[in-house]
């Protein structure tokens, strides 16, 4: 199977089915309030339409206010508000030395990620589907993503349980930066693009299975090179990034760790407005928006999550 998008010069192959890696995983009725109970109660200022840095944000040098590599208002329900630890080894990269695990700030929220997946029905129209939905050759994607708490996300593929790739954070997107700001909705591809082809994974007439990595982490991974790092990575013509054996075992030790889930049971409506301007603008969704269709926590305090979508294409 091949679901493939260029998103400024990368192509991705990819299809569909969600799931999380964990083999305990949880049923929680509780899930879905908790990451939406970290939401703010109103609507963020809509004015302004620059949206935030996603590189990583720089010490302010004092103990209040917003760090500078961030443009947009600080989520109370972030677990930094006002400045992360700068744990970014000196020369990060896929073949750097063994990654370590950062130490979780005490009364840390526990990670919740939300995803929500959209296709491109035959009227053009963005909605829901349901994550179990056999896809087709000429079927287009994308995915939502909402985090409760500021980190970094990286998104990993596998073809048919191959070797991983890194799709994002990715040289040519977002200034090479993966920082996502609590309940500022991401979505890759991005939707904003010009070109139609750069908007969808579009899926090809080879059918098989492919999955989706989703890590997302308080701090940045050792070993994975982001920002000006990466953009110089890949100068050397050493994109795309494959993490090395011993970043990929750190993955796959995550993903043993029980995620409790709640995935919703209603699918087919449209992407509102207000979820389109929130990605497009980076703008925080309020608790009266639209919530995830599905909710993946968990269930410590840890300092990483991994969930996983299984792309699935007959």
């Amino acid at each position: 199977m091949r679901l493939s998008v260029m998103v400024f010069g990368l192509v991705c192959v990819c299809a569909l089915v969600i799931g999380t890696a964990a083999p305990l995983v949880q049923n929680d009725e509780d899930v879905r309030g908790a990451l939406l109970t970290s939401r703010p109660k109103d609507k963020p200022a809509s004015s302004g339409n620059t949206k935030p840095s996603r590189r990583k944000p720089k010490p302010s040098g004092g103990t209040t206010g917003s760090t500078s590599g961030s443009t947009g208002p600080t989520n109370p329900g972030s677990s930094h508000p006002s400045k992360p630890v700068d744990k970014t080894p000196g020369k990060p990269g896929p073949s750097g030395s063994t990654p370590s695990s950062p130490q979780t700030p005490v009364n840390a929220r526990r990670l919740g990620l939300g995803v929500t997946l959209f296709m491109r029905d035959s009227n053009g129209l963005t909605v829901r589907v349901d994550p179990n939905h056999v896809f087709q050759k000429g079927d287009r994607v994308r995915v939502l993503l909402e985090t409760n708490t500021d980190g970094y996300l990286y998104i990993f593929n596998t073809t048919d349980d191959g070797p991983a790739t890194m799709i994002y954070p990715h040289a040519d997107l977002d200034e090479a930066g993966n920082y996502l700001q609590a309940h500022v909705p991401f979505e890759i591809p991005g939707s904003a693009s010009a070109d139609e082809r750069l908007r969808w994974f579009a899926f090809d007439d080879t059918a098989g299975t492919e999955r989706l990595f989703f890590v997302f982490t308080r701090e940045p991974l050792n070993g994975i090179p982001i920002d000006d790092e990466l953009i110089a990575f890949c100068k050397d013509s050493k994109c795309p990034v494959k993490p090395s054996s011993e970043v990929w075992a750190v993955v796959q030790k995550q993903m043993q760790e029980p995620l409790k889930t709640d995935k919703a049971k209603q699918f087919g409506g449209a992407q509102t407005a207000t979820e389109e301007q929130a990605t497009a603008r980076g703008l925080g969704l309020s608790k009266e928006d639209p919530p995830p269709s599905m909710v993946m926590m968990a269930s410590s305090s840890r300092s990483t999550l991994v969930a996983t979508l299984d792309l699935i294409h007959k």
